[in-house]
């Protein structure tokens, strides 16, 4: 999983970069707030970040809004880093947008944590998405078996959307989730049998 890292503190950056990198995850870092800014725009595939509060620029609560305002359909699991302690500043982060509040100094571990929350709760986003598209394509397909459908009283084929003629069976196959096994039904059967025996 990608994830920004921004922290203008460069032994921080670097101390923090190098866990990540052990820890599985592709980091992109970024020296201040402005350089994560355009990093998330160039890099659409970052799916969380961890961003220092106190920067340069652009300070991390600052950048935490502006992707929640001018990248809204973006999903970005954001973990704001500082050393302000007090339970206002973490009502600020948390209003701002950010998902997750990590105190300076922490402890590797608990950084590791916290990362670990993020990643379920990509990864169910991600199923969610998934499972929104799925319904969707449901949805069309069952639209496109409502109303008036073109259908020849003698062959008995649909006209389709490209105005083309087409089987009954072909035409619900693409658009329905059935599949057809042919066989004759008792009259049918009756009359094969009997057209057998006259030309016999």
């Amino acid at each position: 999983m990608k994830v920004l890292l921004a922290e203008d503190e460069a032994v921080s950056r670097r101390l923090m970069e190098v866990h990540l990198d052990k820890w599985g995850f592709d980091v992109v870092g970024a020296r201040d707030g402005a350089e994560a800014w355009v990093q998330l725009q160039q890099q659409p595939d970052v799916e969380m970040a961890v961003l220092d509060w106190m920067m340069p620029e652009v300070d991390g609560v600052d950048l935490i809004h502006r992707i929640r305002t001018e990248l809204p359909g973006r999903s970005l699991y954001v973990i704001v880093c500082t050393a302000r302690s007090g339970v206002e500043d973490l009502v600020t982060a948390l209003d701002a947008g950010a998902d997750d509040y990590l105190r300076k100094p922490f402890l590797q571990e608990e950084l590791r944590a916290r990362l670990r929350v993020g990643v379920r709760t990509v990864a169910l986003e991600r199923a969610l998405r998934r499972r929104i598209a799925d319904l969707d394509a449901a949805l069309r397909h069952v639209r496109t078996l409502q109303g008036l459908l073109p259908i020849c009283m003698q062959c008995k084929r649909i006209r389709n959307g490209e105005q083309v003629w087409e089987r009954l069976e072909s035409y619900l196959e693409e658009h329905a989730d059935v599949e057809f096994s042919h066989g004759l039904c008792d009259e049918c059967l009756t009359k094969t049998c009997a057209t057998a025996r006259e030309d016999a």
